[in-house]
């Protein structure tokens, strides 16, 4: 899950808060191969990545808990989506599983509210996305994967870091998973749905102001357990 990016003249670099991304990243993984580190080796080894750098023990349980769609301690999980417009005009899309639904609603938008946001509709400019990615394979690419499921309402394919990436329907993920690793015999990395911006709405930024207000925010907003992805249309310009 990348938060941010930050362009200049030399290099395109991604920010990644790590906190985050592996409690994203073991729901994925845990949702596609299941919750036990032993027969998920993938899991095991983000769970290995995530316990050197301090990630804490309890996270890991509640975020491999959560994969299930349940908390950590075995009640059942609602999905939550909370919309809203930072400045300078970003739009955020945050994605929630609770089991109280008012105090993450009142945990998230006190802190929209703290960094100057608005919580109001910002959806419309996204696609909701099924998002697979696949390990790669010799002798298999996007293009080939993509005439395998023209009819399963694919809204793209390509390859990033030898990896073959799908975005299809939302409620096609499934099928299109089946269909590659069937014919192809794929192997999963990760299954996410996920918000991705349209391109006529993408919004660049270059105000260091709102940049750091911006990365404050993130750094709050993940430290509720409750939130699971944050999506946005800003790609910031910091030179």
């Amino acid at each position: 899950m990348v938060y941010f990016l930050i362009r200049d003249s030399d290099c395109i670099k991604m920010y990644v808060l790590y906190a985050g991304f592996a409690e994203l990243k073991l729901i994925a993984q845990n949702s596609v191969s299941g919750p036990d580190p032993n027969t998920n080796a993938r899991l095991a080894s983000i769970i290995s990545s995530a316990k050197r750098v301090g990630f804490p023990k309890a996270s890991i349980e509640a975020a491999i808990a959560r994969g299930q769609g349940i908390s950590s301690s075995k009640t059942e999980l609602e999905s939550v989506t909370i919309e809203a417009l930072l400045p300078p005009s970003v739009a955020v899309v945050i994605d929630c599983q609770t089991d109280n639904k008012s105090r993450t609603l009142q945990d998230v938008r006190l802190i929209i509210k703290e960094h100057d946001g608005t919580v109001t509709p910002t959806s419309y400019l996204f696609t909701k996305a099924g998002k697979l990615v696949f390990q790669s394979k010799e002798g298999i690419n996007a293009e080939m994967a993509l005439e395998a499921i023209l009819d399963f309402g694919v809204i793209d394919a390509f390859e990033e870091e030898g990896r073959i990436v799908i975005l299809t329907e939302p409620n096609e993920t499934s099928r299109v998973l089946e269909v590659l690793e069937s014919q192809f015999e794929l192997q999963i990395g990760s299954s996410d749905i996920i918000w991705t911006p349209n391109q006529d709405t993408m919004v660049t930024c270059a105000e260091e102001t709102a940049f750091q207000n911006y990365t404050h925010f993130l750094d709050e907003i993940q430290g509720v357990s409750d939130v699971q992805a944050v999506h946005t249309n800003a790609m910031w310009k910091i030179t």
